[in-house]
C-alpha cells in the first residue's frame, strides 16, 4: 500500500520503507535558482532515456540529479537565511527529531546544515503528518527564540525519496553523515555536533535510534 498526498508536487510513499527526507528554510532557494532547477529538469527530460532503464528508473535518476544539483547550491550558499547556523536553533530541530523517534518513525540518520535538514527515517504514520509536525513545532520554537512570532520559517514543499533497497539506504545514510565534510565544515562526520554521526559511539550506523 502506498501513501499518496499532494501539496505542490505529487508524492507516493510505500509503507514500511526508509525515506530520505529534506526540507530547507524559506528563501534558501531564491527564485533565480528555482528557475535554474526548472531549466535543468527540462534539459534532462528532453534527453533520450537510457537503453537499460524503465520509465520509473528514468524518473528516479532525473530526480536524484536535480536533488544533488539543489543540495550543492544549499551547501555552498553564502547568503539567504542561515538560521540553523545558530546552535540553539539547530538543537531545536534535533530535539524535535528525537522526540518523534520510535513512536512516529524509526530514525536512522540526520544532519542539520545552515539552511536545510536531511533525515533518513521509516514512518509509522503518514509522512505528511510527520513533516507537518516537525516543521510546525520547530518553526514555533525558532521564532520564539528570535521573538519573531508568525514568521514563515520553512519552505512549504519538502523533498522525499524512498530507498529502493538496503544498499541504497546505506548510501543515503553515508551521504547524510558526510554532508558537513563535503561542504567543508569539518574534517570527519563525527566532528559535526548537529548530526547523527556525532552520536556514533552509542548509536551504530544502520540501526534506528533508541532512547537511552
Amino acid at each position: 500500500m502506498r501513501e499518496s498526498y499532494r501539496r505542490h508536487l505529487p508524492h507516493q510513499v510505500p509503507a514500511g520503507v526508509p525515506i530520505f527526507l529534506t526540507w530547507n528554510l524559506k528563501g534558501a532557494l531564491p527564485q533565480h535558482q528555482v528557475d535554474r532547477i526548472r531549466e535543468q529538469r527540462l534539459l534532462l527530460e528532453r534527453q533520450p532515456p537510457l537503453s537499460t532503464e524503465t520509465p520509473e528508473q528514468r524518473r528516479v535518476r532525473i530526480g536524484k540529479l536535480l536533488f544533488h544539483y539543489t543540495d550543492r547550491f544549499l551547501d555552498t550558499a553564502t547568503d539567504g537565511p542561515m538560521d540553523l547556523k545558530e546552535p540553539a536553533a539547530a538543537q531545536i530541530v534535533i530535539d524535535a527529531l528525537f522526540f518523534g523517534a520510535v513512536e512516529r518513525y524509526d530514525l536512522y540518520a540526520f544532519v542539520v546544515m545552515g539552511n536545510h535538514v536531511h533525515a533518513l527515517l521509516t514512518p509509522h504514520r503518514e509522512l505528511a503528518q510527520i513533516t507537518k509536525a516537525l516543521k510546525g513545532v520547530t518553526a514555533n520554537r525558532i521564532n520564539a527564540l528570535h521573538d519573531q512570532h508568525g514568521r514563515t520559517v520553512w519552505q512549504d514543499e519538502s523533498y522525499d525519496h524512498w530507498a529502493r533497497d538496503e544498499d541504497e539506504s546505506h548510501c543515503i545514510l553515508e551521504y547524510i553523515d558526510n554532508n558537513p565534510v563535503k561542504a567543508g565544515l569539518c574534517a570527519c562526520p563525527e566532528q559535526w555536533p548537529w548530526s547523527s554521526a556525532s552520536h556514533r559511539a552509542t548509536w551504530f550506523a544502520g540501526q534506528p535510534w533508541r532512547r537511552p
